[in-house]
């Protein structure tokens, strides 16, 4: 496993991550603590050091899983970033709740499902700029870092080119963005990864595999089952989608190489990325994951072409 500095925070992040929302329940299956337990412990061999998650995956379902796994963990061992802003209702039915008072109850639930003293990156997660732009609120936010209850402020931003938000990310106190950024969605390249690098922001790319598409297991042509996710995507977008990972895999992907790691490996190649947050639903995807880190170059990094 290779590892980066995010940002001005000084955390030492394993260029690999395990996203999580799959553990609050929305991807089809539903997972016990052994099985959790069983798929950290693995990212944990393999180097991994950054867990993703939310207080909306389930309500504070995928924390509480976290929470019951890092009782029995050494907590020094991993950097634990969820989110704030959203709250759970049922399967893709969520609202969003931004006062100050909101989001310090948001933080104590985050907190105890968690079973930790401390979460190590809180991030506001996909507002929209009117809500962004509350000062009570990031007021409020700052006085829990003061307090120790959080090591460090992040924004997940909700589309791919929020520059406002990202431009505006230091004067809030944040020192990272989480975005999505793949090979087939680069629009953070244009405005967001630039102010990025001029205000040492730390990047966490999510989505990396785009939905799966870059995974290399679907042709053109592929019918995706009722509960996939990608079953309400415009098909035929989804299909032209499809077509472009193709010529991808045909024109970039060297022979040889696996796609979904060439994939991963891919978006930290630019400059501004300090990390990719994948998810995952087992034990050897985790592995699988990790390995796209030996495609990785720990010192030479450059701005995509």
């Amino acid at each position: 496993m290779k590892y980066r500095t995010l940002g001005s925070t000084g955390m030492n992040v394993s260029v690999i991550g395990v996203g999580t929302w799959q553990f609050g329940g929305e991807w089809g299956k539903s997972y016990s603590q052994a099985e959790v337990n069983s798929i950290l412990d693995t990212a944990k061999s393999a180097g991994i050091n950054l867990i993703d998650t939310a207080e909306c995956y389930g309500d504070h379902l995928s924390e509480s899983l976290i929470g019951g796994y890092l009782k029995t963990a050494n907590r020094q061992d991993w950097i634990v970033a969820t989110k704030f802003g959203h709250k759970f209702h049922s399967h893709l039915n969520r609202t969003q709740h931004w006062s100050a008072q909101e989001v310090l109850k948001q933080l104590e639930s985050s907190l105890q499902a968690l079973q930790t003293d401390y979460i190590d990156l809180y991030q506001f997660h996909s507002g929209t700029d009117e809500v962004f732009n509350n000062d009570e609120l990031w007021t409020m936010l700052d006085k829990q870092v003061q307090a120790g209850k959080i090591r460090h402020l992040g924004l997940s931003v909700g589309i791919k080119n929020n520059q406002h938000q990202t431009d505006t990310a230091s004067q809030v106190g944040a020192e990272t963005i989480q975005v999505v950024y793949n090979r087939l969605d680069r629009q953070p390249e244009e405005g967001v990864f630039p102010s990025c690098l001029r205000q040492n922001l730390g990047v966490l790319a999510r989505v990396p595999l785009a939905s799966g598409y870059l995974s290399g297991k679907y042709k053109p042509g592929a019918v995706f089952g009722e509960n996939d996710v990608r079953k309400s995507h415009d098909q035929e977008a989804a299909a032209a989608r499809l077509r472009q990972v193709e010529e991808i895999q045909r024109q970039e992907v060297p022979a040889g190489v696996d796609m979904a790691q060439w994939a991963l490996a891919w978006c930290l190649r630019h400059e501004a990325v300090t990390c990719v947050i994948p998810g995952c639903k087992d034990e050897a995807q985790v592995l699988a994951n990790a390995a796209a880190s030996e495609l990785v170059s720990a010192e030479h990094r450059q701005a995509a072409e």
